[in-house]
This record gives C-alpha cells, structure tokens and sequence, in this order.
C-alpha cells in the first residue's frame, strides 16, 4: 500500500530494474536488473506488490526522498511502455529515474554508473530511450561478461547463473544496493564516483 506521508516538496525518485516476467526467468543473467531492486527492497522492508503501469511497484521513504521501485512486467523489449507511463504519471524529473540493468560488454561484477548515452544493444533500455525520446536519463549498468566461446549472446544471456558466479552474486547485488542508495542521497556523481569500475573503490 502507498504512504500519504510524503512532504508536498519531497523529491521524487524512479528507480526501474528490469528483466523478464516468469520463473523460468527468475535467475537468469539478462534478470539481474530485477534481483538489484528486489535486493535493495528486501533490505529496505518495501514492499513489492502493486501492480500498476504493467510493473511491480513498491514506494518508500529514503532519507527525506519519496521513492518509486518499478520492475516491469512487459518483458525487457517492451520496457518503455511501462517506465514512461510511470515518470509521466509520478511527473519523474528524468535525472531522478535510474535504471538498473545487464550489460554484456562489463566485466563480470563490474558497475557503471551514467548520466545517459545509447542502449549499447540493450534492448530494454533502448526501448525506455525510444518511449521517454530522450537518452538523457541515468542508468546503472551491471556487468554479465560476455558469452563464452561461440555461445550466442541471446542465448547466454537468457542462462541462469552458473555456480562460480552465484558465488559472487551477493557481494554484487550489496555494492548495486550500495550505489542506489547514494545515488538516492547524494546523486549520480558521487554515485560514479564512488562505484564506477570493476572494485568496490572506484576507477
């Protein structure tokens, strides 16, 4: 359930992971957008459950912000349908929306924090840059590695973590947490500065 107890000048912030709807999905590479909000959610005591703007949404209150978490349900080519219905709806400043996703290009572990730029061939986010007609938003881009050997990118992608990466996929997911929070509280520059890289100390 939404709190009415948010100040009339709260800043308001967006904050989207995506992936794909379904358990057969649930653990997959191309998910770990989803598993960065459920994360942060978890450890907040948000609750994730009201389905509006085809996505899962919960709302908290961070610090003195007001806070949206959106995971949509569209599946990740269709992603923009969802995020643009919910920053025109919430009247989202688009440096307040930051979206959580998969890169292939990153390092595995790797964090990248933006201010904007292209899609790279993420197709999720290339749709959120095609429905809000701007790629000026910022993003947080979490490195899967790419596919070994002659795998085809989609296919790896769509695979579940193998056992040496979810060994390390809780201190990820800390650091992705980690990041949210400081880009809620002090911004998306002390965000990248302090997580862009492939450590935890910056780069």
């Amino acid at each position: 359930m939404f709190k009415k107890e948010f100040a009339p000048d709260s800043k308001t912030y967006l904050i989207v992971g995506l992936g794909n709807p379904g358990r057969e999905y649930r653990n997959t590479r191309h998910n770990i957008g989803f598993m960065a909000v459920d994360r942060f959610c978890e450890t907040h005591n948000v609750r994730l459950g009201k389905v509006k703007f085809k996505a899962i949404i919960g709302q908290a209150r961070i610090g003195s912000a007001r806070v949206i978490f959106a995971k949509p349900q569209t599946f990740m080519n269709r992603s923009g349908d969802s995020v643009a219905a919910i920053v025109r709806f919430y009247k989202i400043p688009i440096d307040q929306l930051l979206v959580v996703h998969d890169d292939l290009d990153l390092p595995y572990g790797s964090l990248r924090l933006r201010p904007g730029g292209g899609a790279g061939g993420q197709k999720g986010l290339g749709s959120i840059i095609e429905r809000l007609g701007t790629q000026r938003f910022p993003r947080m881009r979490i490195g899967i590695g790419r596919p070994p050997g002659q795998m085809d990118a989609a296919s790896y992608v769509l695979q579940n973590f193998g056992r040496a990466d979810q060994e390390e996929l809780d201190f990820i997911l800390r650091r992705a947490e980690d990041a949210m929070q400081i880009f809620i509280k002090d911004g998306l520059e002390k965000a990248m500065n302090q997580f862009n890289g492939t450590g935890g100390n910056g780069a």
